[in-house]
């Protein structure tokens, strides 16, 4: 129980589409960042939650996965911009591999991610579907 907990706190991004906003240059920025890049330290950043709305900039599908993924190969995986600004990387759920284009509306789920062994935890976050 501890580890699940643990988990939760340490990564809240990886639950909650949580990134940060300088204040001064209004840039966002996911995942979190303590310094702005373009403010340096004049910047004062601000944790920021996303709307999980986005569109797919490009994307593959992905036959060889890494171990602990081979139950669900083949599977799709984008880099998706999110409305705000930054990109990231996810997996495309719920629809097929024709039905995905470069400019694809999508937008953020919650949903199981990778489960450690037979008993383990698992391990929960952001996936993305196409918008309808």
């Amino acid at each position: 129980m501890t580890r699940i907990a643990l988990n939760w706190r340490k990564i809240p991004q990886r639950y909650n589409l949580i990134g940060t906003q300088c204040v001064t240059c209004e840039t966002y920025y996911f995942p979190p960042r303590i310094i702005c890049p373009k403010c340096r330290r004049k910047g004062k950043m601000d944790e920021h939650k996303f709307c999980g709305e986005g569109e797919v900039l490009t994307y593959t599908l992905i036959y060889s996965p890494p171990q602990g993924f081979e139950n669900i190969k083949p599977y799709i995986l984008a880099i998706i911009k999110l409305k705000e600004g930054p990109s990231l990387t996810a997996q495309i759920i719920d629809c097929k591999i024709d039905d995905v284009k470069i400019g694809s509306k999508v937008k953020s789920v919650f949903r199981k991610i990778v489960e450690e062994g037979d008993e383990g935890v698992i391990l929960y976050g952001y996936k993305f579907k196409l918008a309808e």
